[in-house]
């Protein structure tokens, strides 16, 4: 009975991943080919006070762009890494920030985490199927 959940799961969360994947790769390039400039402009991290864009080197960039995503999707909590993104981001307001400046956001990050856990759920499904 499990291996025929298996055989029907494993095509889904598959199929999730792969949707995952492309979602993540079309926003994060879109966001930075095209739409960086005016997410930062309106957004504002507050490291960008201190140096341009353009002298952080990726890992900080690529910080920076969660904390933004962070803010916009849980802006009331306090919790660990959300609530650090929060208390850094005070001046965003969730309700006044454009779609065409949240969409980008969301498509790369929450790509990126769903993929992660489709990913998690590709390998149990793998691995209840290669036991006896």
């Amino acid at each position: 009975m499990l291996t025929n959940f298996a055989y029907y799961a494993l095509p889904f969360l598959f199929t999730l991943l792969v949707a995952c994947a492309l979602t993540t790769l079309v926003s994060g390039l879109y966001l930075w080919l095209f739409r960086i400039q005016i997410t930062n402009n309106t957004l504002r991290h507050p490291y960008l006070d201190r140096q341009p864009w353009e002298r952080y080197p990726l890992p900080l960039k690529v910080a920076m762009l969660l904390d933004y995503f962070l803010r916009l999707a849980f802006p009331s909590s306090q919790f660990w890494i959300i609530g650090h993104a929060n208390r850094l981001l005070p001046h965003v307001e969730r309700s006044k920030v454009p779609t065409a400046i949240k969409w980008p956001l969301m498509g790369l990050w929450g790509g990126c985490f769903i993929g992660i856990v489709a990913m998690l759920a590709v390998w149990v499904v793998l691995l209840l199927l290669g036991t006896p």
